[in-house]
């Protein structure tokens, strides 16, 4: 599949960074797509992470010792909420 690039500023880019790298035009934008593809995975996989290590410090500060008896939120069999 082609793709074809009219805006001459993004031209002048590619062109520029291929001129620097030593890379072909190709080369340039299939780095540029690999890079900014693997920066937003880090940023989902950072913003999951601290999610999940904010949800686990709540955790830790469930009072172990309180009776779940008397909470309002009502569990099932397996001891979840419902």
């Amino acid at each position: 599949m082609a793709i074809q690039i009219i805006n001459p500023v993004v031209l002048e880019k590619i062109s520029e960074l291929a001129k620097v790298t030593g890379l072909t035009k190709t080369a340039v934008v299939e780095k540029a797509i690999e890079d900014l593809v693997r920066n937003h995975r880090i940023d989902v996989q950072t913003t999951q992470r601290k999610k999940m290590l904010a949800l686990l410090a709540q955790f830790d500060r469930v009072d172990k010792n309180r009776s779940l008896e008397n909470t309002d939120i009502a569990w099932d069999e397996n001891g979840l909420p419902k």
